[in-house]
């Protein structure tokens, strides 16, 4: 016995069509065998043996000895509730994880991905331009690494097209010489500059402004990833200001 709708709704819930019309047709037949299976449902015996232990597995279905025989019982369709609280717990798990991509979702926001030195100095050559004065410029890392390891002069020009355009600068550095500098001349160049704990290591860069958040990897191979989106933003605005506000002067 077929009934389309019921097989559609066990479809829904998870059940492919031959696991929905066996299960339908043992539910119909009460204690059966493989073989009245089979006829009653037009499936291949030795698919339904298949189908059989996937709805066992799935708690569906019995076996009740009889004799020397084995006799296949649907169990009683309130055990549908079963797979559908099966499905929502596991879905609940994995919201968070929906949410994070749909906060992420094309439009909204953007994850962009580069490598080279060249890409790097793109990424600086554009920072600047949306910022207005008074907004915030975050840096946390190694200012040693970015402006000795790679390209001096670049960077140098940057610093100085960067204190021009009187942006808030605050930077957390580890403690390095050009750290120290930067530190005692933090007037001079229109930022504000704590040295981390003695011992701390970075091993990337992070950059926040309003518009992204830029994490770079200046080991080989020089990559950065820039992320455009308005939960990260803030978190790592959050921690910086964690961080910030922990260290003394």
């Amino acid at each position: 016995m077929k009934n389309e709708q019921l097989v559609n709704i066990l479809n829904e819930i998870g059940l492919t069509q031959n696991e929905a019309e066996v299960y339908l047709t043992s539910l119909s037949l009460g204690p059966t065998t493989i073989l009245k299976i089979s006829k009653s449902s037009q499936i291949r015996r030795t698919t339904v043996y298949s189908v059989i232990e996937t709805l066992k597995n799935k708690g569906l279905v019995h076996i009740k000895p009889d004799g020397f025989k084995q006799l296949y019982v649907a169990e009683h369709p309130d055990r549908l509730d079963n797979i559908i609280e099966s499905k929502k717990r596991s879905l609940e798990k994995l919201l968070p994880q929906f949410t994070a991509l749909y906060n992420l979702k094309g439009g909204e926001s953007t994850v962009k991905y580069y490598e080279g030195l060249g890409a790097i100095k793109n990424i600086y050559e554009t920072i600047l331009d949306p910022l207005k004065p008074g907004d915030d410029y975050l840096v946390i890392g190694d200012s040693e690494k970015l402006f000795m390891k790679t390209d001096p002069k670049y960077f140098d020009n940057f610093l100085e097209k960067r204190i021009k355009s009187r942006v808030k600068a605050r930077l957390l550095v580890t403690n390095t010489e050009k750290a120290q500098h930067m530190k005692k001349y933090a007037k001079n160049m229109n930022h504000e500059v704590k040295i981390l704990p003695e011992g701390s290591k970075m091993s990337v860069d992070v950059m926040i402004v309003p518009q992204k958040v830029t994490i770079f990897n200046l080991d080989e191979p020089i990559s950065a990833i820039s992320i455009e989106n308005k939960a990260m933003i803030e978190m790592h605005r959050e921690l910086f200001e964690i961080i910030w506000q922990s260290l003394s002067k």
